[in-house]
């Protein structure tokens, strides 16, 4: 019990002193690991007798993944994002409306696909964090935009 009190302090900590970019960064780190976790789920129930506790646990995994695409939905800023946002916006509705169809059909090849585009968006705030980070160094901060 006193190993996970730790775990949780320690995570939340983390969150708590995370950058805007970090905290992105995690949440992309939690959905593809969530939709890693639903798929192996699926290959195990692929071959003979359906579990009923996995199928509950895909569908929670996928789930969870829903709502981490609909957090980065309201961090979205409009304003100052102009396109971007609008066109991420459409990508994460998207990504919500096929983890629903995949969730109801068990359709691993819909969950890979949306599960492939969120690591590929991941790599790529990694990379403008880390492009901020490196210009940054010498310079007065100036914090990260999130507007997408």
């Amino acid at each position: 019990m006193a190993k996970s009190n730790q775990i949780f302090a320690y995570t939340e900590t983390r969150i708590k002193t995370a950058s805007q970019g970090q905290l992105i960064i995690m949440l992309y780190n939690e959905a593809v690991k969530q939709l890693d976790h639903g798929l192996e789920l699926l290959e195990r129930n692929a071959g003979g007798k359906k579990n009923p506790g996995r199928i509950e646990q895909i569908s929670k995994s996928i789930l969870k993944t829903q709502e981490i695409v609909t957090e980065l939905m309201a961090s979205l800023d409009f304003d100052q994002g102009g396109d971007i946002a609008k066109n991420l916006f459409s990508l994460y509705t998207w990504f919500n409306q096929e983890l629903l169809a995949a969730n109801i059909n068990h359709d691993p090849q819909r969950i890979s696909s949306v599960r492939n585009m969120l690591n590929d968006l991941r790599s790529a705030w990694s990379e403008i964090i880390t492009k901020n980070s490196m210009e940054g160094i010498g310079h007065p901060a100036v914090g990260l935009n999130i507007t997408g």
